[in-house]
């Protein structure tokens, strides 16, 4: 299934774009996410998704397939598989940035998205609204670390403090999960509205005949 989202980070495009390549700071304002190694355009590590009783954890791989940095675009390709076996999912993830003149970045980021086992059965429709949610705590993530940045001053960086590839991030095994039934719920209750206030419209109806 095809994903589009588009949204505004209230930044410049050259510090969006090493924010968005700096995977230690921006994997974490993914809901779930766990950074554990990357050397490269190669990385690995976990998200962990809960579907009411049942917790999945996805491990897998990640490749920046194009990295452009004069013109802000980006692709990745992820895969991930749980642990236990429930399921799969691989992504084609197209990002684009643009500056404006009013110093805020756009973001244009499509995605080709393939899943089986559970969480398959939601289909594209609510899928979109929930990635939707979960993309605006990305966003307001991102936005926070990128002001947080901006108000610090720069640190003094020691020669012998420097860090060579690869770079290996110890997982988190505490990280929050992705909790879909707080994102799936709200979801739900709006697209079945309509039915619902139709059904009960019926209902009352019914009863009116009757008498």
């Amino acid at each position: 299934m095809k994903l589009e989202h588009r949204f505004v980070v209230p930044a410049p495009v050259e510090e969006t774009w090493a924010a968005f390549n700096d995977l230690e700071r921006v994997v974490p304002c993914f809901p779930g996410a766990t950074l554990a190694t990357h050397e490269g355009d190669e990385f690995t590590g976990s998200c962990k998704v809960k579907l009411g009783p049942v917790s999945l954890q996805y491990n897998g791989t990640g490749t920046f397939l194009e990295r452009d940095e004069s013109d802000h675009h980006a692709v990745i390709e992820a895969k991930g598989k749980d642990k236990r076996g429930n399921g799969t999912a691989t992504a084609r993830v197209t990002a684009r940035l643009t500056g404006t003149d009013s110093g805020v970045t756009e973001v244009a980021v499509d995605t080709d998205l393939t899943i089986t086992g559970r969480p398959a059965q939601f289909g594209r429709g609510l899928i979109q609204d929930v990635s939707d949610k979960l993309l605006a705590q990305f966003t307001a993530c991102l936005t926070t670390k990128l002001s947080t940045a901006a108000e610090e001053p720069p640190a003094a960086t020691e020669p012998s403090a420097q860090q060579s590839s690869p770079t290996s991030a110890p997982p988190d095994t505490d990280a929050v999960p992705l909790d879909l039934g707080t994102t799936l719920v709200p979801a739900l209750a709006r697209r079945a509205a309509p039915y619902l206030i139709g059904a009960t419209l019926a209902l009352l109806l019914r009863r009116l005949l009757r008498r």
